[in-house]
């Protein structure tokens, strides 16, 4: 069995990268080329990808330095009221997948949506399954693979992920039957959802087809205070992204369940946000924790 790849995530550069525009894509590649890694993984808004004629000039940026772009971070908004509404979004994830072909990607992000409280269980796992359903052709037919993400919240959305529940994440997984489709699996998620990130791996092991490492912690009180302030823009501050190892994931109990389901993939670190030595630090613990779970082979 092959290892697994390391991609970084620039969790945090995404305000200059996608707002102010302060950073750009070859200012956050070349940090990246000085990481212990083998690719980046993009995210849809930065602003310089809004002109799909950067694109190739991207993707060769990625190229000279060594580095792949394998997956693509993308949040469209599936469980809106509005069918006007969720057909933009598939209109935009459409795109993505441009994207994430055009720049040599494999792995195309989607989510669920926004879990708006006047959306039943029922009415937002049927939206959403039928709006990547709706987008699998496209991306079958250009080489890329949905991958959905057992999410908390996209930095730029005001409700939490509809299915940030194992139990809705599993059901709406389980709707969609297809080569195309499978789980892009972040551990640290399943925590902040007050759940078990063993239990929901255990579930869905044969589907995951990449993964975000990261591990959190929370700056101050707990949980339930987090819990309380969820419908609001964005992060909430007291919600952090530490050091991967250094937090609540039981990595080695992870990585024994992925090997279990022979998975190979992407693994791409989701941190960095006090510094680039915080992502230093997570590609050795990373690599060391693949090296002992995964058999001996060059990457």
């Amino acid at each position: 069995m092959n290892r697994p790849s390391l991609a970084a995530f620039p969790k945090a550069f995404m305000d200059e990268l996608c707002v102010t525009g302060t950073m750009t894509i070859r200012q956050w590649l070349q940090l990246a080329a000085t990481l212990d890694v083998d690719g980046v993984e993009f995210y849809s808004g930065f602003l310089e990808l809004a002109d799909r004629r950067t694109w190739p000039a991207v993707r060769r940026m990625v190229q000279d330095l060594g580095l792949a772009a394998p997956m693509m971070c993308c949040s469209p908004d599936f469980t809106h009221p509005d069918p006007a509404f969720r057909q933009k979004q598939i209109d935009a994830e459409l795109h993505w997948i441009d994207m994430t072909a055009e720049l040599g990607g494999s792995f195309c992000r989607v989510l669920s949506g926004q879990r708006r409280p006047e959306i039943s269980r029922e009415q937002g796992i049927a939206l959403a399954a039928d709006c990547i359903r709706a987008c699998l052709p496209h991306a079958r037919d250009r080489g890329v693979r949905l991958v959905i993400e057992n999410h908390y919240k996209d930095n730029y959305w005001t409700h939490p992920e509809f299915a940030q529940k194992m139990d809705v994440f599993c059901e709406l997984v389980g709707r969609i039957d297809s080569p195309d489709f499978g789980v892009n699996f972040d551990p640290s998620n399943t925590l902040l959802a007050g759940e078990d990130p063993l239990e929901l791996l255990r579930h869905v092991k044969h589907r995951v087809l990449t993964m975000h490492a990261s591990d959190r912690y929370l700056a101050e009180g707990t949980l339930e205070d987090l819990r309380r302030e969820e419908d609001s823009a964005g992060y909430a501050r007291r919600l952090r992204h530490g050091v991967v190892g250094r937090g609540l994931n039981d990595y080695d109990a992870i990585f024994g369940e992925l090997v279990s389901a022979g998975f190979s993939g992407w693994i791409s670190i989701e941190n960095g946000v006090e510094g680039m030595q915080q992502l230093r630090e997570s590609v050795t613990f990373l690599r060391r924790k693949i090296e002992q779970h995964w058999p001996a082979r060059a990457r």
